[in-house]
């Protein structure tokens, strides 16, 4: 953790990699909340008005059906910041690792602001 406010519990999470691996088999709940800056010029925008964010946390780096959550937001023409999050359950086995994708259709630049967050706890 970089702040103090921030808390890491527990062996699985690498902060490099930005990878969490389950230490024991079971169901986790993840939850990952991304805020989100556009870097491009407003003038270059006007195409991109229903442009998608997907937001995804993957087993294995594997984002396939079940495998996987995802939430999906509309950028708009207009803002500079926003905020998407993801949030649900998911088995893993002891060893396999969850990680945080971002897919953007629209292109342009984005930079993950600091405030974001990534968290697994197992359920059982």
């Amino acid at each position: 953790p970089e702040r103090e406010e921030m808390f890491h519990r527990g062996p699985g999470l690498n902060l490099t990699s930005g990878q969490y691996t389950a230490p024991l088999a079971g169901f986790y709940t993840f939850s990952s909340t991304l805020h989100i800056a556009r870097r491009e010029p407003r003038r270059k925008r006007q195409g991109c008005r229903g442009s998608r964010l997907r937001v995804l946390i993957c087993v294995q780096s594997c984002c396939q059906h079940n495998s996987h959550l995802e939430s999906v937001s509309q950028l708009e023409s207009s803002g500079d910041l926003f905020t998407i999050s993801v949030t649900g359950t998911l088995y893993l086995q002891a060893g396999q690792y969850a990680s945080v994708f971002v897919d953007n259709t629209a292109g342009s630049p984005l930079t993950i602001q600091s405030g974001s967050d990534f968290s697994a706890v197992l359920l059982g």
